[in-house]
């Protein structure tokens, strides 16, 4: 029996993941429930962790480098006494400590975890690690040493205390772990610390408050989900946008470069719409024309 493909569908469905399930766990069963063909999500959530995954389905999945490298904001809170193996509260504890910070040492610490700044990922994480996850062999009990990778850190504040434990929020760019900084934060600060709760607040021009619960893709009908979606080009906003004109519109459907109205600099990334279609490219813009990089086939 030949299997089934799924429908031709596209946008973006934003879903507020709940803890106790993986990121690929919630792509899978947005798919199932548009009976998509094709799916992918916008920067991986920790199992434990909770809201916005954006999850891409069909030419939307050609934007998604773009959402992976916009800024993300996260609300955690970071217990303090304790290292753990997965850097959260998952995992074993390895160290403790009885030190305790107050809320002016914890302030007086952050502007070193902000800027440009190098963090060593959490052994449990989806770095590689000559071919192999980081988090396989961690399980398996093997030594990981990973590298300090750079981070851009927009923001990073304190905004709640108790004798045990900070609330803060961070604004950070792409491939930042919230479990790097809380284990280097309790590091900084002589008390130890690992993360008790973390939520993606925002990411990119994806927002919590737009997502949609796991009990929604399990109990709405299939017209009330595809009614969620987001349009493809929401991930493109920070992006200029051209429209092609009709004979650049049918060069540039077919790979080659087409005319546009509008500027851009030379060089530089746009996206490119068909008045009566939609979308139809990111390219670059080179003097009157867009050389396309991604073609949508909407």
């Amino acid at each position: 029996m030949a299997r089934k493909k799924g429908r031709e569908i596209s946008g973006w469905l934003v879903v507020d993941k709940p803890a106790g399930v993986t990121s690929t766990a919630v792509v899978g069963k947005v798919r199932w429930a548009l009976d998509a063909k094709k799916a992918g999500h916008a920067g991986t959530l920790d199992p434990d962790a909770t809201g916005v995954l954006a999850v891409a389905l069909g030419e939307a999945t050609k934007t998604v480098p773009y959402i992976t490298d916009a800024l993300k904001a996260y609300d955690f809170t970071v217990n303090w006494g304790a290292e753990t193996t997965t850097d959260d509260a998952s995992g074993e504890v390895v160290r403790s400590s009885d030190a305790r910070p107050d809320a002016e040492a914890i302030r007086a610490a952050l502007p070193a975890f902000t800027g440009d700044i190098l963090q060593v990922p959490p052994a449990f994480s989806a770095v590689k690690v000559e071919g192999e996850r980081a988090y396989d062999l961690a399980r398996e009990g093997e030594a990981v040493e990973l590298a300090a990778r750079p981070l851009w850190v927009e923001e990073l504040s304190l905004t709640e205390t108790t004798a045990d434990s900070a609330r803060l929020v961070m604004v950070c760019g792409k491939g930042g772990y919230v479990r790097s900084i809380a284990r280097d934060l309790g590091r900084a600060l002589g008390c130890l610390g690992h993360v008790a709760h973390l939520r993606r607040i925002w990411s990119g021009p994806f927002d919590a408050e737009q997502g949609v619960t796991l009990d929604h893709i399990d109990r709405e009908a299939q017209d009330w989900l595809e009614s969620q979606l987001l349009p493809l080009e929401v991930a493109l906003e920070d992006m200029p946008a051209l429209r092609a004109t009709p004979e650049g519109a049918v060069r540039i459907r077919n790979g080659n470069p087409g005319q546009v109205t509008g500027t851009a600099e030379f060089g530089e990334t746009v996206w490119v719409s068909d008045p009566a279609t939609g979308p139809i490219c990111i390219g670059r813009y080179m003097g009157g024309l867009v050389h396309p990089d991604r073609v949508f086939n909407l």
